[in-house]
């Protein structure tokens, strides 16, 4: 059996560049306050005017982001489920607007069961979890810096069905309007909806991870699914 001495020093570095990555780091911590240049106002005042409004309950609602490994080498990493089940918001359905937030501190990794609905077939230990979430809000996210991750949503006339809605991102100082396909589902007490969509990283001016020139990397392409529910508030007429 031959002994390649290159392959084994880059296999060894990759394993180091990969336990570097994952080396814990300080602690972002998530904002007491809501962003800023969200418009509560706005739904509160739609409210006072007798206009249907809904709220997002972060109970019943789910953002999930699957970010696949790629390289050479990407049997050495993981795939990743990164969500956040605070997601806070309000739906104006007549104005065919919505306004939401997510803070990045506050979102989770690699839950067992969202990575099963994914079909991930590998487990990070906690120790990794713990060190791709760091990583991931301090080197990738620079959630220090840019703690919410701000949607805009406009154009939603319809109140049910499969509806294309003009979703507006922004995220890591960048902003960006994407056409996502959605399902918009209402009860008497208030509406629900899910859609699934991609988008590049890149495109938010976020740098995937790259080790070893790609050999191990995180794909620039991520997919996000999400369901948000929204019981309508009382007061409106």
């Amino acid at each position: 059996m031959r002994f390649y001495p290159r392959r084994a020093a880059l296999v060894a570095a990759a394993l180091a560049g990969i336990l570097a990555a994952c080396a814990q780091l300080p602690r972002v911590e998530a904002p007491s306050a809501p962003p800023a240049e969200f418009p509560e106002a706005y739904y509160l005042q739609a409210l006072k005017q007798g206009k249907p409004v809904f709220r997002v309950d972060s109970r019943e609602s789910l953002v999930v982001i699957e970010v696949r490994r790629s390289g050479s080498l990407a049997r050495l990493g993981h795939d990743h489920v990164v969500a956040s089940r605070e997601v806070v918001g309000y739906v104006a359905p007549d104005e065919g607007r919505a306004d939401l937030y997510v803070a990045l501190a506050r979102m989770q990794v690699d839950e067992p069961a969202l990575r099963a609905e994914a079909g991930f077939d590998t487990q990070p230990s906690e120790s990794d979890i713990e060190g791709t979430r760091a990583n991931m809000l301090e080197k990738v996210l620079e959630a220090d810096k840019f703690p919410f991750a701000l949607i805009g949503v406009s154009g939603a006339n319809a109140r049910r069905g499969d509806v294309a809605l003009s979703v507006t991102i922004t995220l890591h100082g960048s902003t960006r309007t994407l056409q996502v396909p959605a399902k918009i589902e209402a009860d008497a007490d208030g509406m629900s909806v899910a859609g699934r969509f991609s988008f590049e990283q890149t495109d938010f001016g976020i740098t995937p991870y790259s080790l070893l020139g790609g050999a191990i990397a995180v794909r620039n392409a991520v997919e996000l699914r999400f369901r948000v529910r929204a019981p309508r508030l009382p007061g409106a007429g």
